[in-house]
């Protein structure tokens, strides 16, 4: 039976992941409360890619001997709003950009203000996730997972979380407006997660090394 710890005390992360993950034969996710462990780790990587292995290399070596016993695979993500007419921005920086203890609400807002004279053929963003995942015999892989659309005028949606209320897809909903099953399936980190958990399924016999 799998155990994927996912490095991240975010709720919506969390239960995003347990969903995503579902269809993995008897896996269980578990967060880094459940295995009692918890690390510090700056996200100094210029890119997703960087900072989401820096994630997953922290937590897969502060687990306890019997986690590595168990077969623990780890998890670690990283992702971002990447806004054309931003230059990419905010990208690495997405919840930090607007400064120190913002809220989603108040980088939504900022996000909105700074586009407020940007035309609509321009509003071009995408959503990427990068996924490292360790499994328990020290193998790293590499996944990502990314979905375009534009910058609303305005938010709208109660569902998801971040800058899901100004995303809007192709065909005009937000991203806030899906279902979470709808979501995991066309998301960027839903795309990144339907691969993650093809690796793990597909190797669900690695023990960890005596």
């Amino acid at each position: 039976m799998p155990i994927i710890l996912v490095a991240t005390t975010n709720p919506g992360k969390l239960r995003e992941y347990e969903q995503m993950l579902a269809n993995v034969p008897g896996a269980r996710v578990a967060s880094p409360n459940d295995i009692e462990i918890w690390c510090e780790v700056a996200e100094t990587g210029s890119t997703m890619a960087e900072n989401a292995l820096l994630k997953a290399r922290a937590f897969h070596a502060a687990l306890p001997p019997r986690a590595k016993e168990e077969g623990v695979w780890v998890l670690g993500d990283d992702s971002g709003l990447e806004v054309d007419a931003l230059d990419g921005a905010p990208g690495i920086y997405s919840n930090r950009w607007a400064g120190p203890n913002t809220t989603p609400l108040d980088r939504n807002k900022y996000l909105i203000e700074r586009l407020k004279d940007t035309p609509d053929e321009a509003r071009t963003a995408r959503f990427r996730c990068v996924i490292a995942l360790i499994s328990p015999d020290g193998k790293e892989h590499l996944v990502e997972g990314v979905v375009e659309g534009r910058i609303a005028h305005a938010p709208e949606g109660g569902g998801g979380f971040g800058y899901d209320p100004v995303f809007e897809l192709p065909d005009g909903r937000r991203m806030s407006q899906l279902s979470p099953d709808e979501k995991n399936r066309i998301s960027h980190r839903g795309i990144a997660g339907a691969q993650a958990a093809a690796i793990v399924a597909s190797h669900s016999d690695i023990v960890s090394p005596a």
